[in-house]
């Protein structure tokens, strides 16, 4: 069974940093890619970051590329994403994924994990 679990969420405010994690578990993380995913309050979830399944190549939106930084630990099975200059509009639930399609149809969807930039 495919177990995704978020954590590293809080409160913050502009300008701010914040480290997620993903846990893995269930499938070989060391050969998947992974993304993660939020939803903003009222809005559908969006992708916002790719690594592949080695870390040597990344993508992000637009809308957070210099601010955030994705990676893993695949000896530790382990997703991160470091969050630094915080936006209120960053505010959302992040979620880890194996893709967008992957957590749309449910596969190992997690709790998520809050994020929210307030001042």
């Amino acid at each position: 069974e495919v177990k995704l679990v978020e954590s590293g969420g809080g409160s913050v405010q502009p300008g701010g940093s914040l480290r997620l994690s993903c846990a893995a578990s269930g499938f070989t993380f060391s050969r998947q890619s992974m993304s993660w995913l939020r939803q903003a309050p009222g809005k559908e979830v969006e992708w916002i970051s790719e690594i592949n399944f080695g870390g040597t190549d990344t993508d992000y939106v637009p809308a957070v590329k210099g601010r955030f930084t994705i990676s893993r630990d695949n000896a530790k099975n382990t997703l991160y994403l470091q969050l630094n200059s915080l936006k209120i509009e960053d505010t959302a639930v992040y979620y880890c994924a194996k893709s967008l399609s992957h957590w749309l149809r449910g596969d190992g969807r997690g709790q998520g994990t809050q994020v929210t930039v307030t001042s």
